[in-house]
């Protein structure tokens, strides 16, 4: 491909994208890109930025419906950052998690996962200063902080995500959201400037942040020493409750829906300042689940809302709502993207007709 034949970053061609996706539907990307460093990244974006080519940017494909057009070319490109130096963790202690052996380019920080913020102590002493880059697998860091005895994200446990996926739109549920624990987010915009975005002016909300930048980089978590043994037992107890109530099992994308009424309650840094992230569809958020509770308003959760319009079990071809929890589509062998969509229009139709109350999607639907 022309537009990358000079910027030495890997890429396939005509990849299928239903196996990156939790789904398991949906068509090709003409191109998949591939970068290992922040330099490679920030000249691909500004390369694509000055070629006016679409960006569409791949987490750990929970909160995703890939269409059964794909993404081709002249729709633009996936990028994804699954290499090695966007997988690791710092804990501060010397002690490398995952991604070992990236080293960082010529130019770069040392600790290849931008700098620590001030007051940023090791993972193994007081808060703060866990280090991890964005396509981390968000439950492996749970588990991994847990058994070392850092509080902070043991209620973020059963929720597939990538990181940066799981802070670009503040993944949680009844336990607690990911934006409670985060210090400060490096991000990259679309001319591939880097830069940071420290806790004073951050703001969490439910299933949203004011992170307008396209690309996350890396996120630093503050965590507190705590009893492992408790911590893991906390991370079991999370787990069986969404085990019990949700089809984890199943070819399922997290909740379809989110919950009316909650999009103003924000978890922290109500009064930062800065743009708002508009709704960009280029961009995956990552997993999410249902709480079940009230929304801030006192409204009916989704899942509630689905249940009582009596359409828990519907199906079109290969798609159907979940008789275990409503707010949940899943997908059978030979379903099409077309399929998940028709359920998500009935679902929405029948529900705004019965009760007046308009669900919003919250899976991302590519292109």
């Amino acid at each position: 491909m022309d537009l990358l034949s000079d910027l030495h970053v890997r890429y396939e061609v005509d990849v299928p994208l239903a196996g990156l996706t939790w789904y398991g539907v949906g068509g090709k990307a003409g191109v998949v890109a591939h970068p290992s460093s922040v330099q490679q990244l920030s000249a691909l974006a500004s390369r694509c930025h000055e070629a006016g080519v679409r960006v569409y940017v791949l987490g750990s494909g929970a909160n995703l419906l890939v269409s059964d057009e794909g993404v081709p070319v002249e729709k633009g490109i996936v990028i994804k950052l699954d290499e090695a130096f966007f997988k690791r963790v710092d804990f501060g202690d010397g002690e490398p998690v995952g991604g070992v052996g990236a080293k960082p380019q010529a130019g770069e920080d040392p600790e290849g996962l931008g700098k620590r913020s001030e007051g940023g102590g090791g993972g193994g002493n007081v808060g703060g200063g866990v280090m991890v880059g964005a396509g981390f697998d968000l439950m492996k860091l749970v588990l991994e902080t847990a058994k070392r005895g850092l509080e902070g994200l043991q209620h973020m446990a059963g929720i597939p995500a990538s990181v940066g996926g799981a802070v670009r739109m503040n993944a949680g549920g009844a336990f607690g959201e990911i934006g409670t624990a985060v210090k400060r987010v490096q991000v990259m915009d679309d001319r591939g400037h880097v830069y940071y975005r420290d806790r004073d002016d951050l703001v969490f909300s439910y299933r949203h942040t004011n992170i307008v930048a396209r690309y996350i980089l890396s996120v630093e978590f503050e965590l507190y020493p705590d009893d492992a043994d408790a911590l893991m037992k906390r991370v079991r107890e999370v787990f069986m409750y969404k085990k019990n109530s949700q089809p984890m099992g199943e070819n399922s994308a997290g909740c379809a829906f989110k919950n009316p009424g909650q999009s103003m309650t924000t978890v922290k840094g109500a009064e930062a300042g800065g743009a708002e992230r508009t709704d960009d569809r280029e961009e995956e958020g990552d997993g999410e689940d249902d709480d079940g509770r009230a929304g801030a308003s006192g409204a009916m959760p989704a899942g509630k809302l689905i249940d009582e319009a009596g359409l828990k079990g519907y199906r079109v071809g290969g798609a159907e709502v979940s008789k275990l929890h409503a707010n949940f589509i899943y997908t059978h062998p030979g379903c099409k993207a077309s399929d998940v969509l028709a359920v998500m229009t009935h679902v929405q139709e029948t529900v705004l007709a019965k009760t007046g109350i308009a669900l919003e999607r919250e899976v991302v639907v590519w292109p």
